[in-house]
């Protein structure tokens, strides 16, 4: 029985292309930055796709409410979190049906 086209050659192929496709979509996302808000943007975080923070900016008119400038750090932090894990997916959606995987399927991470 001899396998004509190519068949699991191409079937090969076309693993390793998701693989690779796979490994970019990860090293971009890790490259993203997001920002996160709070208070109407008193306090902004910036974070990486690796959820390293880059940044924090606080408005000095919180400075005086200790209480207030920690709920806001927390729920900014919360924020960034938030995007990230929408880009996240919203880019392996598109990973995933550009590799023909139905909708839904979560690749493995």
């Amino acid at each position: 029985m001899s396998m004509k086209g190519g068949g699991i050659g191409n079937l090969m192929k076309q693993a390793q292309k998701m693989q690779e496709n796979l490994q970019r979509a990860q090293e971009e996302i890790a490259n993203l930055e997001v920002s996160g808000q709070a208070g109407g943007g008193l306090v902004n975080v910036v974070m990486t796709g690796r959820h390293e923070v880059r940044r924090i900016n606080i408005d000095e008119s919180v400075y005086d409410d200790r209480e207030m400038v920690e709920d806001l750090v927390a729920a900014a932090f919360n924020d960034a979190v938030q995007k990230l894990e929408k880009v996240t997916q919203e880019r392996m959606s598109g990973l995933a049906q550009g590799m023909g995987l139905p909708p839904g399927m979560k690749l493995p991470f």
